[in-house]
């Protein structure tokens, strides 16, 4: 991400929240943790996250991979969301 060669990442751990962590200590990275679908879209729309986390113990492959398939469709809304995401920093 930190390079701008990809548009969007994946990490799967158990609960997902070490891996989200970690990523967001990196420049341009905004990765959210998403347990459903639904969580999925609104990372993408309201925090124009980058990088899906999804906790393995607590999804059913199904439900993972329509995480995935909402979070690389669903557009960044921009408007009053722009401004917080251009608070999230990592220097």
């Amino acid at each position: 991400m930190s390079t701008g060669e990809n548009t969007f990442g994946i990490l799967i751990c158990g609960s997902g929240n070490g891996v989200a962590m970690t990523a967001n200590k990196h420049q341009k990275v905004r990765a959210a943790l998403c347990w459903t679908p639904e969580i999925a879209k609104l990372a993408r729309q309201h925090n124009d996250a980058n990088i899906i986390a999804l906790p393995a113990r607590f999804m059913s492959v199904e439900d993972a991979w329509k995480a995935v398939e909402v979070f690389v469709t669903e557009p960044f809304e921009g408007g009053r969301h722009q401004n917080r995401v251009n608070k999230i920093r990592c220097d």
